[in-house]
């Protein structure tokens, strides 16, 4: 657009008939009216040279000018803006099944995380690909001393560079993805596996401090981080006894699960059914299962349920269990500073050396259904996931196990004998 402007002091140039550049102080300054945005753009050449001032104002011009033609706006929106874009669009995924609900809360955890390390009123379009090197390093000083693995760390830098792309995508950045700092090699063998389960003993332990803390939570529930507390001891003795994902689990409604009476050897068995709906599911398929009624849903029933507001017209089966108004979940945060102090409170050792983090139950549930012989078919159905799976991720990490395994063809004799079975079979041949 020409401009219109047409008589210049000797302080102001034109650039290729659109632009100027004119001297403001000693420093020679860039304009240029941008139509499809509606403003002027603007630029210190930080230089107090004439010559320089018009090879830098054409440098720039040309730079403006194939943007604009490309579709590449020159004002940027704020990190939070560009957040809250991709967040919006990500929600039309859940919308048509694309992603869970669940998988939508980690991204915008993550996310959240990203703006409180690269600030929320940063321009997008002055990001450079460096800017995230020491994501890990400030990522790791948190102010409540809670551990944040590499694992976590490569999930929310995978879940960033994810949105930069889409941004880059509709032209709200100059850059497609960050180049992180490479972080230590993560060994996803049974090692590391182990590392990050529980022992039998320790899960003992763990179970009766949180009976503990409920117990103590409950002398002052009106107090809110009493309520939380409890909700959070709660959502763990359960995930315990479940082995369900985050996700899965704090998506649970009231009307997901059901008391059931059943007989087993002529005795009656309490017994809880769980419901996972496909659309909170990380495989989006639902599926039921079974598990011991230890009375924490019935607990908690009696808890929450009077305190739900009586005028709000959200009937009780359609609220979140693990919920102080049964309508917002409480927080992954709140979760994790709970269990944080929990392995202080049961005194679990060596815990800046595992990898222990509110999943870890899932895997000690899948792992103790292993160990109790429960067919890798019925453990995968129970858990939500292949079997392949299971046989690849869990059905070595346990020293029982494979103690179990090399004793599999082992009897011992009526003397106490430690004898091979193969070798019974042979004298009971020449007996014969």
């Amino acid at each position: 657009m020409a401009l219109k402007k047409q008589s210049f002091s000797e302080d102001e140039v034109v650039i290729f008939d659109e632009a100027i550049i004119y001297k403001r102080g000693e420093y020679w300054q860039f304009r240029m009216w941008l139509a499809g945005e509606g403003k002027y753009a603007r630029k210190s050449l930080n230089t107090r040279s004439r010559s320089t001032a018009i090879d830098k104002g054409k440098a720039f011009y040309l730079e403006l000018y194939n943007n604009q033609r490309n579709g590449k706006k020159y004002f940027s929106l704020t990190t939070k803006e560009g957040v809250k874009k991709y967040l919006d669009q990500r929600t039309k995924d859940v919308d048509v099944g694309l992603i869970v609900k669940g998988r939508w809360g980690t991204i915008k955890t993550h996310l959240e995380h990203w703006l409180d390390f690269i600030g929320r009123d940063t321009k997008l379009k002055e990001l450079e690909r460096t800017d995230c090197e020491n994501y890990f390093y400030e990522r790791s000083k948190t102010k409540k001393k809670i551990s944040i693995s590499p694992t976590t760390v490569m999930n929310e830098q995978s879940t960033v560079n994810a949105m930069m792309a889409w941004l880059f995508k509709n032209n709200e950045t100059t850059i497609d993805h960050f180049e992180f700092q490479k972080l230590p090699r993560i060994d996803r063998g049974d090692d590391s596996l182990r590392r990050a389960m529980f022992t039998d003993e320790e899960i003992k332990d763990i179970s009766i401090k949180l009976e503990h803390e409920i117990a103590d939570a409950k002398k002052d529930l009106n107090e809110k981080n009493n309520l939380n507390r409890l909700i959070a001891c709660y959502y763990m003795l359960i995930a315990i006894a479940s082995g369900l994902r985050t996700g899965e689990q704090m998506q649970l409604r009231w009307q997901d699960i059901r008391w059931e009476e059943h007989r087993k050897g002529g005795k009656a068995v309490d017994l809880v059914k769980i419901r996972v709906r496909a659309e909170t599911s990380k495989v989006r398929k639902t599926r039921e299962f079974y598990i011991r009624d230890l009375e924490s849903f019935e607990q908690l029933s009696k808890i929450l349920w009077p305190r739900y507001a009586k005028a709000d017209d959200i009937t009780i089966p359609d609220r979140l269990i693990f919920s102080v108004d049964g309508v917002e979940a409480i927080s992954n945060r709140a979760i994790l500073y709970h269990f944080q102090r929990l392995l202080e409170l049961a005194e679990i050792k060596n815990t800046h050396k595992r990898d222990l983090v509110p999943y870890s139950f899932r895997h000690y549930f899948i792992t103790q259904k292993i160990n109790s012989n429960v067919m890798p078919t019925a453990v995968a159905e129970m858990c939500g996931t292949s079997v392949a799976q299971i046989e690849k991720t869990y059905y070595h990490t346990t020293k029982e196990k494979m103690i179990t395994n090399a004793f599999a063809d082992y009897v011992v004799s009526e003397d106490g004998l430690l004898i091979n079975a193969d070798d019974i079979e042979e004298e009971g041949m020449y007996e014969e």
